[in-house]
């Protein structure tokens, strides 16, 4: 009897093992789009045109870092940070972007710097250059 309880939690354990790794360990084909990138190509282009972006403000500082670009603009409102997909964006520049979800004292380990506040929006949009 304590055989069968022995072999039936091992069984137990490898299912559970084998359940919860195999799954943890697949990733995404090579070239496979980011789940932003595949929104962006099942949206109409127009829901991403400037017009319907409802913030705007003039770019004062860019920093990459990995797969995002942290710019600082200069609104109406004072000085905010938005983070966006990596993009080349220039100093001066005239941009509009979405609401998106905003990080209050955000840790960059990257940047080893504290952002006061920083909204993460998936579309940026330059509607003047400098």
């Amino acid at each position: 009897m304590e055989r069968q309880f022995a072999n039936y939690m091992a069984h137990l354990a490898l299912t559970l093992l084998f359940g919860i790794a195999i799954p943890a360990l697949a990733e995404p084909p090579k070239g496979h789009p980011t789940p932003a990138q595949a929104r962006d190509m099942l949206l109409p282009e127009k829901s991403r045109t400037a017009a319907e972006l409802i913030n705007e403000g003039t770019v004062l500082e860019v920093i990459h870092a990995n797969e995002f670009t942290y710019i600082e603009i200069n609104r109406i409102d004072g000085r905010k940070w938005v983070a966006a997909q990596k993009m080349e964006i220039p100093l001066g520049a005239r941009i509009r972007y979405e609401d998106g979800a905003v990080m209050q004292n955000f840790y960059s380990k990257l940047l080893k710097r504290t952002f006061p506040s920083v909204m993460f929006v998936d579309h940026v949009v330059v509607t003047t250059q400098p």
